[in-house]
C-alpha cells in the first residue's frame, strides 16, 4: 500500500506549526537592514513575502509531501542584535501535517535575506565567514479533531 492510499484514510483534523529560524550575518549587513540601505530593497518584507510563496509551492520541492490546502500561513521576519530571526506558521484542516510547510516557509525566508545582503556578506576571495543559516527548527505542532469532520 502507498503512504498516498494511507493518508486517504485519515481523518481531517486541524493542524498547526510554528518553526523558527535564524540567520547570523556581519555587522555591515545588519547596520544595512536597519537603515533601510540594502541595495535590493528591504530584505525582511521580501523574506516574510517568500516565504509565503513558499510554503505554497512545498509538494513541488520535496517529493513526498501531499499538497495540503493551507487554510492560514504567517511569516514574521524581524532584526536582531545577531543578523535576523523568521517565524513561519501554517495551518490547515487536513489529513497530514503542516510542518515541512512552516519549515520550508522559514528556510526560503531566510535564505532570501541571505540573497539579499550577499554582497556585503562575501569576503574579497567569494567566501561568506560570519553567514550562517539555523538553527531552523519546529517550535509548535497542534494537531486536534474538529466536529462534523468528514472522513
Amino acid at each position: 500500500m502507498t503512504a498516498q492510499r494511507r493518508v486517504h484514510r485519515k481523518p481531517i483534523v486541524y493542524r498547526r506549526a510554528v518553526v523558527e529560524g535564524a540567520l547570523t550575518l556581519s555587522e555591515r549587513s545588519r547596520r544595512a537592514i536597519r537603515a533601510g540601505r540594502v541595495e535590493k530593497g528591504d530584505p525582511l518584507v521580501a523574506a516574510e513575502l517568500a516565504g509565503l510563496m513558499a510554503m505554497r509551492r512545498t509538494p513541488e520541492l520535496i517529493p513526498h509531501c501531499h499538497s495540503i490546502p493551507l487554510t492560514g500561513s504567517q511569516v514574521i521576519a524581524r532584526a536582531t542584535r545577531t543578523g535576523v530571526k523568521v517565524e513561519a506558521e501554517a495551518e490547515a484542516l487536513w489529513r497530514t501535517g503542516v510542518e515541512m510547510e512552516a519549515l520550508v516557509g522559514a528556510t526560503v525566508a531566510l535564505l532570501t535575506v541571505w540573497d539579499m545582503v550577499k554582497y556585503l556578506e562575501k569576503t574579497r576571495g567569494g567566501s561568506y565567514p560570519e553567514t550562517r543559516l539555523g538553527p531552523v527548527r519546529v517550535v509548535a505542532r497542534e494537531k486536534r479533531a474538529i466536529s462534523g469532520a468528514k472522513r
